[in-house]
């Protein structure tokens, strides 16, 4: 992980670019602590995929618990 100073960024935008595109990630330091994390598309992406996925499975989760306490009932498919 990298940590730069915004002014920082300006200077070297392209590099930060290349190595974030690479795996590296970056947090960008600002004032008053208010920090911006920089990453690849691809790691947004995967990040963004794993949290759909922890949310299906707490669905899932929450309808075998239903289920298994016997609080569901039946819809016939359409």
């Amino acid at each position: 992980m990298l940590v730069v100073k915004c002014v920082d960024v300006r200077d070297n935008f392209e590099n930060l670019c290349d190595k974030v595109f690479n795996g590296e990630t970056l947090v960008i330091s600002r004032p008053k602590n208010e920090n911006v994390v920089m990453l690849s598309e691809r790691e947004y992406n995967e990040m963004i995929k794993a949290r759909r996925n922890e949310d299906y499975l707490s669905v899932l989760d929450k309808s075998m618990t239903e289920v298994e306490e016997g609080d569901s009932s039946q819809s016939p498919i359409l």
